[in-house]
């Protein structure tokens, strides 16, 4: 009878080391998957999301690159914009961009209204160079984000054509 209540006291005691075992395997095993969703979360946020309509448009160009060298090739009308040098948005004011651009026109027609609203470009580019940080800035997506504001706040003060593109000829930020 003792042997039989030793035998028992062992086998509860190995039973219990097992069950704690399983339930340290099982919270580290949902600490892991919590940390990886975590990080995971913060990967796509820090992304920033615009990479899947890149990437679907990348496939659609993919598709009609001839054609899309063409576009490319065929420039319109050049206007060549003064260089502007203005301070970034920083918290100490110690950073400082200059640029020189270029603006393609839809047509000729357009240089003569960009040459009598020359304070109007200039003030529309200053506002909006000056507005944007480093960060901002830094990345091929910041520049064509601003190539692209450049490009809608002027074509909202242009009466006899559009602006197709900016081209940067100088980009340099000290």
């Amino acid at each position: 009878m003792a042997e039989e209540e030793n035998t028992e006291e062992t086998n509860n005691d190995t039973a219990e080391p097992k069950k704690s075992n399983n339930l340290v395997l099982i919270i580290i095993a949902v600490v892991l998957v919590l940390v990886l969703a975590i990080v995971g979360v913060v990967v796509v946020m820090l992304a920033g999301g615009d990479d899947a309509p890149q990437s679907a448009q990348s496939q659609q160009s993919a598709k009609n690159k001839p054609m899309k060298l063409m576009d490319s090739m065929e420039v319109g009308p050049m206007f060549p914009l003064d260089t502007f040098t203005v301070n970034l948005l920083s918290d100490s004011g110690r950073r400082y961009l200059k640029v020189q651009m270029n603006l393609e026109l839809d047509d000729e027609e357009l240089a003569a209204e960009l040459e009598s609203k020359t304070a109007v470009v200039r003030d529309v580019c200053i506002r909006l160079l000056s507005s944007k940080t480093l960060e901002e800035i830094s990345t091929a997506k910041g520049k064509d984000k601003l190539k692209e504001q450049i490009v809608n706040q002027l074509n909202l003060r242009m009466r006899d054509g559009n602006i197709r593109n900016v081209y940067f000829t100088e980009f340099v930020v000290q």
